[in-house]
């Protein structure tokens, strides 16, 4: 008889765990803040913690899973079981044996993923992008990753397909966390959205962003303090925001010219929080740059919702 499985989504802000049953129905699920200081030990430690929780929620023993998915960011070398290179995560700029670590941990085999990757091929599965054999999965979080799904299965390249989010759309352009300059992901991305309104703020522009922060008790401009301050008409809050979105309009479109996909699904915590309205504007967005403008995608919100990168996580442990 299947046992369940574990999932674990590892984010710039968030980490994401749930126990799921043979058929993806989700037993028992935990959220922790991802760790802001130390290093991949303490990322480790802080995933092993959230995995339990969701066991015990499940009435189960992290021993008794069948196995555990982690989708991380960085470069997953799933055979060695190592994430190099994350750099959205604290001291994260090496290798790591992730795998084996938690392994140890949990008492159970652990599977590694690209977050991205396993939460677009969860939205294929079992979400929003069921029906179809060619799809870009675009996640709008911290960063902005990619996940690529071609003839029905995931294409992985040489392990870091779907960088979606350093695309160029700027040359010589704002300068993107990853150390290059005009990076999608340097216009659209949480992490440089906040480095964006704390430039200004500094210079004087008003906002409220970051005393929603305080009252929030956040010590990141997270989705939510984003969509309060849109809601409360934000004016530097909003200028971001377009802007963003008209980023992800030309950076989605130029991929899509690539591809020639038959749909986006669009999810990540800035995706599902902002939800259909935005993903309506981002199609808008990218209508003028498609190649095909008269034949577009398909632009879905991913079905999943901030679970479906976890659930993807399990999906590895089968």
């Amino acid at each position: 008889m299947p046992r369940a499985r574990g999932g674990i989504d590892l984010g710039g802000t968030k980490i994401q765990a749930v126990v799921v049953d043979a058929d993806s129905q989700v037993l028992g699920q935990a959220r922790h803040p991802t760790p802001t200081e130390g290093g991949p030990a303490d990322v480790a430690a802080a995933l092993a913690a959230a995995l339990a929780e969701a066991a015990d929620q499940a009435q189960l023993e992290p021993s008794a899973l069948q196995g555990v998915g982690v989708g991380s960011p960085g470069a997953i070398d799933a055979d060695a079981g190592t994430v190099s290179g994350a750099r959205n995560l604290p001291g994260w700029a090496g290798t790591y044996p992730l795998a084996a670590q938690l392994a140890e941990r949990l008492g159970t085999p652990v599977h590694l993923g690209n977050d991205v990757q396993v939460a677009t091929d969860a939205e294929v599965a079992l979400g929003a992008g069921r029906g179809f054999r060619s799809l870009l999965g675009v996640f709008w979080g911290t960063g902005v990753g990619g996940g690529i799904v071609l003839d029905g299965k995931p294409w992985l390249g040489r392990g870091a397909a779907g960088e979606i989010g350093h695309i160029v759309i700027k040359r010589d352009g704002r300068r993107c966390p990853c150390g290059r300059r005009g990076c999608l992901e340097a216009y659209a991305g949480r992490a440089a959205l906040e480095a964006r309104a704390r430039e200004k703020h500094d210079d004087g522009v008003k906002t409220d962003l970051f005393r929603l922060m305080e009252r929030h008790d956040r010590t990141r401009l997270t989705s939510g303090i984003w969509a309060r301050a849109l809601e409360h008409g934000d004016k530097l809050a909003t200028e971001l925001i377009d802007e963003a979105v008209a980023a992800l309009g030309a950076g989605i479109a130029s991929a899509v010219n690539l591809l020639d996909c038959e749909a986006v699904v669009i999810g990540g915590g800035l995706g599902v929080r902002f939800g259909e309205p935005t993903v309506a504007r981002i199609a808008d967005a990218m209508q003028p740059h498609l190649f095909v403008d008269e034949r577009p995608p398909a632009v879905k919100l991913a079905a999943l919702g901030d679970l479906g990168g976890a659930i993807g996580a399990a999906l590895l442990a089968r």
